[in-house]
């Protein structure tokens, strides 16, 4: 008799959550919901069937809200306060009945209809914020969906036996659901590292491996799976050999884990005494808890659009001063960087009405909206400066292209200071004002803006799809999304340059900050702050701790006169060896 042949696979897709795991895969397959195009008569009926479905959908995320609290906490449950949200939402209810009682259409049709409508508006905006917003939407909207179609939905928290779950996508509320004790961690087809759900893993600790495209035509119910988030690589059906080499590197993340710990509470310094400061890039106040429980020794960037989503009216002077006030009292007054609004154009933000652009990149907004609708901006700028009295703020603004621009915003912020002062208000002597470095005209004109600025913070996600005539969100040119381009290294080398020239600081908020690759280059370029997710600071702070300023320095100068980024990688690799 012959046996079966087991092929192993490897699968690449994006490390979105760290750790290794080894188990056998459990396919999570929700069941197709086959929406029909129908006419009814009886719309009263229609919308009332609508209305029973959406209400026992909240129920349903009220429970899951509740489980997700009492099991990872409250930050955690904050999503399913949007998933309520949207179930709340005005604007898509009204429009799903107003396609009921106008247009005669059957509720699940739409439903779909005006579902995906938005879901498309907020997936083709370039804003990680606006595309988990369309998460959301499509989760909320299946399970509404479920209630019409009279469908079950599969509920992960059923699974007993130690797993890896295989899907083509996980919505934050089947993520809330999964069991640590058994779900060992999970790979998707789609997905990126700022979705829901792979936040929530991290929240979990537990390994997650997204957007590999095939998982689910790879992986078959009980095949044994090796997950590795820390190169982003899901093996199949492993040999022998290939599983105890997995088991040894599991252990030696382990170990890893217990090291980096105990940084939590140490200085970032070089090997050669060199030091710099390892911050935090935060969206709202909640997002505290991760910089203290990962030793950031401030917070490098603050998003302050946050306050402005998920609602139907801008927020409140005061709305706007707790939250920054609760921000800077819980740092202790260490560093908080809070970035003025940077939405528009491309961000949207619906009350605002803002019209629609052919290249929203390139349009109107961050400070160029804020210069013209003024009445926000003070708003928001007399918030921060009645905040400024509680911590150590600085103040940055977004998308400055001119030094015009980086006028105009100073004084606008010197008109609300002296407005405060005359009502008898208390604002901070002294609070740093500095600019997002994202524009390559700002890069090349550094040396001027560093006579005015008292800070600089590169922004490298954009920076980089500027310089490179390529936007990232394009698969087809993402090869052009280049950190390590020497083009861009020496970009950041100008930027830095300026500012230390004029005894200024300069600070890094991109995704590149955080890059085990980067960091070399950029030490060694002088970058004085680095601002990343707040999950991967004890990595970084281990990285410099063994490395030389010095030696990162002859590196850098090295790949500044190199033709290529590969190069560049290959040369921070063999002194990384």
């Amino acid at each position: 008799m012959m046996t079966e042949v087991v092929l192993t696979k490897d699968i690449s897709g994006i490390a979105a959550s760290s750790g290794i795991e080894i188990a056998k895969a459990f396919r999570l397959e929700n069941p197709e919901l086959i929406v029909e195009k129908n006419t009814v008569t009886n719309v009263d009926l229609e919308v009332k069937r609508f209305e029973q479905a959406l209400e026992s959908t909240k129920g349903e995320v009220e429970k899951i809200k509740e489980h997700t609290s009492q099991n990872l906490g409250g930050d955690n449950a904050e999503i399913f306060e949007a998933h309520l949200l949207v179930l709340n939402d005005p604007e898509l209810i009204n429009q799903i009945k107003d396609k009921i009682q106008i247009e005669h259409f059957n509720a699940e049709f739409a439903l779909q209809e005006v579902v995906n409508m938005f879901v498309s508006m907020f997936e083709a905006l370039d804003n990680e914020y606006m595309k988990e917003r369309a998460a959301d939407i499509r989760d909320v909207a299946k399970r509404i969906l479920s209630h019409l179609l009279g469908v079950t939905i599969p509920n992960p928290s059923l699974i007993s036996e130690e797993v890896i779950i295989i899907a083509e996508d996980l919505s934050p509320s089947d993520t809330a659901q999964l069991n640590r004790q058994f779900v060992k961690g999970f790979t998707t087809n789609i997905g990126g590292r700022t979705s829901h759900s792979a936040i929530m893993a991290r929240s979990m600790e537990i390994p997650a491996v997204v957007g590999t495209k095939t998982v689910m035509a790879d992986i078959e119910n009980g095949d044994v799976v090796i997950l590795d988030g820390l190169s982003g690589k899901v093996i199949v059906n492993p040999t022998e050999e290939v599983t105890k080499e997995y088991n040894m590197k599991k252990a030696a993340y382990e170990v890893q884990k217990t090291e980096w710990a105990k940084l939590i509470n140490e200085q970032t310094v070089t090997k050669d005494g060199e030091h710099v400061e390892l911050a935090a890039n935060i969206g709202k106040p909640e997002d505290l808890n991760g910089v203290l429980e990962n030793g950031g020794e401030g917070v490098g960037l603050y998003r302050t659009e946050f306050l402005y989503m998920g609602r139907t009216q801008l927020p409140t002077e005061e709305e706007q001063f707790a939250a920054f006030k609760t921000v800077l009292e819980d740092m202790e007054g260490k560093p908080v960087v809070i970035r003025t609004l940077d939405i528009g154009g491309d961000k949207e933000l619906p009350y605002l009405e803002l019209p629609k652009e052919m290249n929203p990149f390139l349009g109107f907004r961050a400070i160029r909206l804020c210069l013209e609708m003024q009445d926000m901006f003070r708003t928001q700028l007399r918030a921060l400066l009645r905040a400024s009295v509680y911590g150590n703020l600085k103040i940055m603004f977004p998308m400055i292209a001119t030094l015009d621009e980086f006028w105009s915003a100073k004084a606008l912020l010197e008109e609300e200071k002296q407005k405060l002062l005359s009502e008898g208000k208390q604002v901070a002597e002294k609070i740093e004002l500095g600019i997002m470095v994202e524009i390559p005209s700002t890069a090349i004109l550094a040396d001027q803006f560093a006579k005015e600025v008292d800070f600089f913070s590169i922004g490298t996600n954009d920076l980089i799809q500027y310089t490179m005539a390529a936007d990232r969100m394009n698969q087809r040119v993402s090869y052009l999304y280049q950190p390590y381009s020497p083009s861009i290294l020496r970009l950041v080398k100008m930027v830095i340059d300026a500012a230390h020239a004029e005894g200024k600081w300069a600070g890094m908020c991109g995704e590149m900050a955080g890059d085990e690759t980067a960091i070399p280059l950029l030490l060694g370029l002088g970058l004085d702050e680095f601002s990343m997710s707040a999950t991967s600071i004890l990595k970084a702070r281990s990285q410099i701790l063994r490395l030389s300023k010095k030696e990162m320095k002859n590196l850098a100068e090295e790949a500044l006169q190199m033709k290529t980024t590969n190069e560049v990688i290959e040369a921070v690799k063999e002194i990384m060896k």
